[in-house]
């Protein structure tokens, strides 16, 4: 088994959508929202019973850049971001038997629904997780 990140994007960047699938959430309905909220829940319940979920979570789109600069004194700030406020919306972690599993699961996911119910056939990016460089093959 491997673990993979799939990271949902919101669109202000990355591959262009698929045309008529444009409208960001902030302009869906408070139901077009409510059904893509249960179908990604759905999803997951479906990884879980397979085995393969390990968690995931919505992301908002506030946030903040922290770093250690010295005892006492965590300097923070609004930026700049490497635009990630702007650009992850959200996160799963699946732990599957292959690379092309993984695409599999997230092919499925990007048909959640948004705008009158229509896939809004999101890109999603599947990023494996590092193997443990102690690890040894049996």
């Amino acid at each position: 088994m491997a673990k993979y990140l799939l990271l949902k994007h919101y669109r202000h960047s990355g591959p262009k959508p698929v045309p008529g699938t444009e409208a960001m959430m902030d302009q869906w309905t408070p139901d077009e929202i409510t059904a893509h909220i249960e179908y990604m829940g759905r999803f997951a319940e479906k990884l879980t019973e397979s085995g393969e979920y390990v968690s995931g979570d919505a992301l908002s789109p506030e946030g903040t850049f922290v770093r250690y600069d010295g005892a006492g004194r965590p300097p923070v700030t609004d930026g700049p971001f490497a635009e990630t406020k702007d650009l992850i919306a959200g996160w799963m972690i699946i732990d599957v038997e292959s690379q092309e599993r993984a695409y599999e699961a997230a092919a499925e996911l990007s048909a959640a629904p948004g705008a009158g119910g229509r896939p809004i056939h999101e890109w999603l990016e599947v990023r494996p997780f590092l193997a443990d460089p102690g690890a040894t093959a049996e």
